[in-house]
């Protein structure tokens, strides 16, 4: 007699970052208990500016958090583009350059960090400052050791620990067979805001390299972005910042504008970070009592602006099908699978051609860019351009549907 397997009730969920916390409000809601572990001491609450859009909208109402995020709005007001001398040779405003449609926002990746904990840490465990060292499943669920020497049982383990997720590395293997590189590689950090900028981006393009300045609502820094494609990949240590703040210096050595100063700027950082700009492709993101979620499963790399969006629209998906299964893993990952990749591997598809766009490799293509930023707003076409842009990024931001899982009895309803 074949034995049926107890539902999945106990769910480990390794990464603190977006993905991981919102997965945990979703299972607690439906009555599973999460855990979340997380390598960092204390939550992470640096990196950039991260859109909600299209069907991440809907997940954020329902999770109530929509007010919070639009109160913390970036509320950008366009942006500009600079020469070597850094004269402007054209301006436009947010809603070209983000491509948004009404009822789209904005919001700094640590601020929505801080509003998904608050919302769960009263009814999720966290763990900071561990991280899940070896996993061995049987038939009934997933022996856990930890980083720290401790052991645990979890019914399933859910990988949300970003592109260089350590768990998809013990579960499936060497990332290098998951990971596609795009090209370039991205950095970030803040510094002093010494151009005065208030709620504007201000860009500057060379031949494979863009930077990029910007201050949000309410800040008093600076954040520093910078995008280069060097003519062959590049190898490092993803944990050695050094080393990679010395790959900056030298991609941006000869560079004019702000650049040495910003480059001064980058070695003093401590907020400073550095990958490349990749793609993770799996055929399948789950194995036996283990799945992943959001960029572990499959980065559409900074460039497509929807991983956010994704990992929200992921933690909704997978929660309620888990739910909907009544706790069976293995008919909750395929249902989840099914739902979100169409909408994932379109996002990958604009991702490859946005890359291209940032590392634009000849002068004179940089030189046609800027005379279409600075003719743009005069031209009678200007709202048909505008319009195009944002229906190729509305219609990756509603690729993944919101699925209407309903609760089931005895469910937690919404604080």
């Amino acid at each position: 007699m074949t034995r049926t397997a107890a539902p999945a009730k106990t769910v480990l969920i390794s990464g603190a970052s977006i993905a991981g916390p919102a997965l945990a409000y979703w299972l607690h809601r439906y009555g599973f208990v999460p855990t979340v572990v997380e390598r960092a001491p204390v939550l992470r609450t640096g990196g950039y500016k991260v859109d909600i859009r299209g069907t991440a909208i809907e997940v954020c109402r329902r999770m109530g958090v929509l007010d919070e995020i639009r109160a913390r709005s970036t509320d950008m007001r366009g942006g500009s583009y600079v020469d070597d001398e850094g004269r402007t040779v054209g301006e436009m405003p947010a809603e070209i350059f983000g491509g948004r449609a009404e009822g789209d926002d904005e919001i700094m990746r640590g601020e929505l960090a801080r509003i998904l904990y608050e919302r769960t840490r009263e009814d999720v465990e966290y763990v900071f400052g561990d991280s899940v060292a070896t996993l061995a499943e049987d038939a009934d669920g997933v022996d856990v050791t930890f980083e720290s020497g401790g052991r645990r049982r979890f019914d399933l383990v859910v990988g949300a620990d970003g592109m260089h997720s350590h768990t998809r590395r013990l579960v499936f293997g060497d990332e290098r067979r998951f990971t596609r590189h795009l090209g370039a590689y991205i950095s970030i950090f803040t510094a002093p805001n010494h151009l005065g900028l208030d709620r504007w981006e201000t860009y500057h393009a060379s031949p494979g390299r863009l930077a990029c300045v910007y201050s949000s609502a309410g800040e008093t820094d600076a954040k520093n972005l910078f995008v280069f494609a060097p003519a062959a990949e590049l190898s490092y240590d993803h944990r050695d910042v050094a080393a990679q703040k010395r790959l900056l210096a030298d991609a941006f050595a000869d560079g004019r504008w702000e650049l040495p100063r910003l480059m001064r700027h980058a070695a003093d950082a401590g907020d400073f970070y550095f990958d490349s700009v990749a793609l993770v492709e799996m055929d399948r993101w789950s194995k036996g009592r283990v799945v992943l979620l959001g960029d572990a499963a499959h980065c559409a790399s900074p460039a497509s602006g929807q991983g956010t969006g994704l990992a929200l629209l992921g933690a909704y998906t997978l929660a309620g099908e888990l739910a909907a299964a009544g706790g069976d893993h293995r008919a909750a990952f395929a249902a989840y699978e099914r739902v979100m990749r169409p909408g994932v591997e379109r996002n990958q598809r604009m991702a490859e051609g946005f890359v291209k766009e940032m590392t634009v490799d000849r002068r004179w293509k940089i030189a046609l860019r800027m005379f279409m930023v600075r003719t743009l707003p005069r031209t009678p076409w200007r709202n048909l351009i505008a319009k195009k842009i944002r229906d190729e990024i509305q219609a990756a931001a509603h690729a993944v549907p919101v699925t209407e899982y309903g609760l089931p009895a005895g469910a937690r309803t919404a604080a």
